[in-house]
């Protein structure tokens, strides 16, 4: 069995109900909608027509030195990976593998989410979180698996990201948008 085929039989580390629960057990109020499998931030558009607050995308990324890095962004905000690489500091951003992302953060492609963190416990990947996303009232992430998506405030997603003890950054990444040809 190759990696990839491994980590698609391979129990996930955390399942969505153990993430689900563990926001619960915090008192972190969340509400989740069951829908098809979405990879795409484009699978998703019409979503925006049922789920309240900004829908979100995540970016898993590896640089030169092979640090990873996870950039959470609302769907709206552009990012060009050059610019990216001037504001973090890194030189050479490209994705993550599929076998990197199931070792690092435990899920799949089309899965990533900031809650992914929760199985980084060895706190290798620098997470980094859009401004414009964290200033809005409600997120939606997919809580580890993309056939459905989990709404909370920017402070409950704060509040998870402690329990973990990771410490994202929150940048303005509207800096790092493409020019405008």
């Amino acid at each position: 069995m190759t990696a990839p085929d491994a980590a698609l039989s391979t129990p996930m580390p955390t399942s969505p109900e153990e993430l689900l629960a563990l926001l619960a057990g915090m008192g972190i109020q969340t509400e989740t909608y069951e829908h098809e499998p979405i990879r795409t931030v484009a699978e998703g558009l019409h979503h925006k027509d049922f789920i309240p607050g900004t829908h979100c995308r995540n970016l898993f990324l590896r640089d030169k030195k092979k640090r990873m890095y996870l950039v959470t962004a609302a769907n709206e905000t552009a990012i060009d990976l050059k610019k990216l690489e001037t504001l973090l500091g890194c030189a050479r951003l490209s994705f993550g593998s599929e076998e990197r992302l199931w070792q690092y953060l435990g899920v799949r492609p089309g899965s990533v989410c900031p809650f992914a963190v929760i199985n980084d416990r060895e706190h290798r990947v620098r997470v980094i979180l859009d401004k414009a996303m964290m200033d809005s009232d409600l997120v939606n992430y997919h809580p580890l698996i993309n056939d459905r998506s989990t709404c909370l405030t920017p402070s409950g997603l704060m509040r998870f990201f402690a329990h973990t003890g990771h410490d994202p950054e929150i940048l303005d990444l509207s800096v790092v948008a493409p020019d405008m040809l």
